[in-house]
């Protein structure tokens, strides 16, 4: 059997959506302006990594 490696947290912030899109208004041409945000807990990434203090409620340090 494989060992089992921990997959990281989703973000709880952003629930997995770390990067979106927020529409500005269109251009006199017809083109969307958007603008990019990203999550500032996880900074775009997805997931956390746990903190110590959560790690050691889980077991998972000493």
């Amino acid at each position: 059997m494989m060992p089992q490696t921990p997959t990281p947290r989703v973000c709880s912030h952003c629930d997995g959506f770390p990067v979106v899109h927020i529409t500005t208004g269109t251009t006199p041409d017809g083109q969307r302006r958007t603008l990019a945000a990203t999550c500032p807990a996880c900074r775009g990434l997805d997931h956390t990594v746990p903190t110590l203090r959560t790690a050691r409620l889980a077991g998972g340090v000493a």
